[in-house]
């Protein structure tokens, strides 16, 4: 024998037995053992076990270590005895102990000798259409339950489609499974077929990745990649080549390792603490390492004491609720403007669980507001992000939650009073007057010396402007339901409507900026939250890039969901930057007038809906929740909007060209 692989004599024994019983038959004999093993729930650190049925080889415990549960299931943190199995059966068995029954993908060969152990393990298989939309679902399945789901395909040009998908999870901070088979040993490195340099290609996409170099260490690694994942909060990346399947090796499986999240050093947390009793207009700016740290209630109780209005980053509407006192919406593009207004005049902000991404805090409605003078105190769990984009005063590495619940324990007895009543006071105000304006504002505004808003009004003065939709949006949407949203500008148009009373409610595509995520996001928080309303929303050009999942949702056991499309015939945010910046020179900015989605969804047995007023929206969105609901039902609501165009994306990356060295057509070589 040799160290890569089984012994002659255990590879005969297994091919014997595979003569006299069908594989099936033996892995049903190796598997029949039932079991029951929990899924890990991600906050804070912290694992709370749920149940689920899984079928699994008896193991007995180790007497040293870790208590053996009563159950005798293979939990993480129990040391196990070593038993002879199958690499897949380690594999499958790992997963089983992770709890992690969710996977996302399309079947390939080189996952098969798994993925014919899903079945009999509880792990369920979402078939897509396409891997990069498959990547997106468990991006929202993971977002809108805590719970960990799995990326998987075939090696090579499967693979490489979930490039974009997991970095937008990256940078959605949303710890994820990415398993990647790769071509075999035996072959690498000859250009065979399929063949890719798959983990340079995720080097930069995933907080950590391994790849199996023997049979024997893959449950190891496998495990060590799942908990870099939950300690990182990022996907990470196991690559296995497919001639490690099918190998006979006897192992353990992992102990695993439970790593307690801090609170931050005491000395900065006392920094903080004095800080912030000193402050006169205190500002919390919640960000997503908030909802990860389950710490929303910690933050209110903070905010509270010091009186301080909580202002959400950047496409985390969800970070605070919404019909708290203190929340003054999110900040960052088409955000609120009473928060910017009240974060501009804070002498302290205490950005909690955020990186402060530099996009999150640009310019909006004329308002540079970011409070240049005010005390800075930055909590993130990762140290590297801590004054990476602006100067702070006290960088704290920690868990929002702990570290919001620290400092609150070490405020001075007196803290908040400073100008407490007129603080509360301006908060009421701006929040009340931005309430009022909001639900005024039915149209876009033209910049001067240009029309284009103008223009469309008076093109189609019969169909509704984006924001008279999003009124109409947020009369019929349900106060527990789940929304997803995705990039463009009549998805950006809507950032300053939704609030929510509860975490894991909004899935915004995040700083990667993906077009084409709301409709594949909203249908992986469907198969985690199956007795939730979900509602998801794209533009006309982003959808077009994730409609080919239409032919996948409708079949066999997918949930129903609810998808809206705002059909304005255009790539809105990039016609809204011609019309700024190259006057008029639309380029690649107008869409098929001719493509009918309501009659698509149709096509491939869903429902489909198309409408042109707000009554009819709010009548078809409705009917569409409800039969979602009590029938099961996927509709998708297409909604024919003129086509005005909010605040560009990027006024701080746009000029308009300079012309020097002409250039003409007539230079053109045939």
């Amino acid at each position: 024998s040799s160290s890569f692989g089984p012994s002659l004599l255990a590879q005969t024994e297994v091919q014997q037995r595979h003569t006299a019983r069908s594989p099936k038959m033996v892995r049903a004999r190796i598997l029949r053992a039932a079991c029951r093993v929990q899924p890990l729930v991600l906050g804070a650190g912290r694992r709370n076990f749920g149940s689920q049925a899984v079928s699994t080889a008896k193991v007995s415990q180790a007497s040293s270590g870790s208590m053996p549960p009563v159950d005798g299931k293979p939990r993480h943190g129990v040391r196990k005895q070593a038993v002879r199995m199958t690499t897949e059966e380690a594999f499958v068995k790992t997963l089983q102990m992770h709890g992690i029954k969710n996977s996302f993908g399309i079947i390939g060969s080189a996952m098969m000798p798994i993925s014919d152990l899903f079945p009999a393990a509880g792990i369920k298989f979402w078939d897509c259409a396409h891997e990069y939309t498959a990547g997106m679902m468990a991006d929202g399945f993971t977002r809108s339950t805590g719970k960990m789901s799995m990326m998987i395909a075939q090696n090579g040009p499967g693979i490489t489609n979930f490039v974009t998908p997991v970095k937008t999870a990256y940078w959605n901070h949303t710890p994820l499974l990415l398993v990647t088979p790769q071509a075999a040993n035996k072959t690498i490195g000859q250009g065979g077929f399929q063949e890719v340099e798959q983990m340079n290609m995720f080097s930069d996409c995933v907080c950590y990745q391994e790849e199996v170099r023997d049979p024997s260490r893959i449950c190891e690694v496998l495990n060590r990649v799942i908990e870099k994942a939950l300690h990182c909060s990022a996907p990470a990346q196991i690559n296995i080549p497919r001639d490690m399947w099918t190998q006979v090796v006897e192992m353990a499986l992992p102990t695993g390792v439970k790593i307690e999240r801090s609170m931050g050093g005491q000395k900065s947390i006392a920094a903080a603490a004095e800080i912030l009793s000193e402050a006169k207009f205190p500002v919390i700016l919640n960000g997503a390492g908030v909802i990860l740290a389950d710490g929303i209630d910690a933050s209110a109780k903070l905010a509270e004491k010091l009186s301080a209005p909580v202002c959400c980053n950047y496409q985390h509407n969800d970070a605070f609720p919404g019909d708290h006192a203190l929340h003054a919406g999110p900040l960052g593009y088409n955000g609120s403007k009473a928060a910017m207004e009240l974060i501009s005049k804070a002498d302290v902000v205490l950005a909690l669980g955020t990186r402060l991404n530099p996009f999150s805090t640009l310019p909006g409605y004329g308002m540079d507001y970011w409070p240049k003078d005010a005390k800075l105190i930055q909590v993130d769990i990762n140290s590297d992000r801590i004054g990476l984009t602006k100067p702070v005063d006290v960088g704290i590495q920690g868990d929002a939650r702990l570290v919001a619940e620290a400092i609150l324990e070490r405020l001075a007895a007196d803290a908040g009073n400073l100008g407490r009543e007129s603080r509360k006071a301006v908060i009421k105000e701006k929040k009340s007057a931005w309430k009022e304006e909001l639900s005024k504002m039915d149209h876009e505004q033209d910049d001067e010396g240009t029309t284009w808003n103008q223009r469309a009004r008076a093109a189609h003065p019969e169909r509704m402007s984006p924001r008279i939709a999003w009124r109409a949006i947020q009369r019929i949407m349900p106060d527990n339901a789940i929304m997803s949203s995705d990039i463009g500008n009549n998805c950006a148009i809507g950032n300053a409507y939704p609030s929510f009373k509860k975490p894991r409610k909004y899935l915004s595509p995040g700083l990667f900026g993906p077009c084409g995520y709301g409709f594949p996001a909203i249908l992986g928080a469907k198969v985690g939250n199956p007795d939730v309303p979900v509602v998801g929303f794209a533009g006309d050009g982003a959808f077009g890039i994730s409609m080919n999942e239409l032919t996948a949702c409708g079949r066999n056991d997918w949930p129903g969901i609810t998808m809206v499309v705002f059909r304005n015939y255009q790539w809105g945010a990039e016609k809204r930057n011609t019309t700024l910046w190259y006057a008029d020179n639309f380029v690649g900015t107008e869409l098929n007038v001719g493509v009918e989605y309501a009659k698509l969804a149709e096509a491939c047995g869903l429902k489909g809906v198309k409408v042109t007023t707000s009554e009819a929206l709010e009548k078809a969105l409705s009917e569409a929740i409800e039969g979602q609901m009590k029938r099961n039902e996927t509709t998708l609501v297409e909604v024919v909007l003129n086509q005005e165009l909010g605040e560009p994306f990027r006024r701080d990356a746009m000029k308009a060209p300079v012309e020097i060295a002409k250039v003409k057509a007539d230079d053109m070589v045939e």
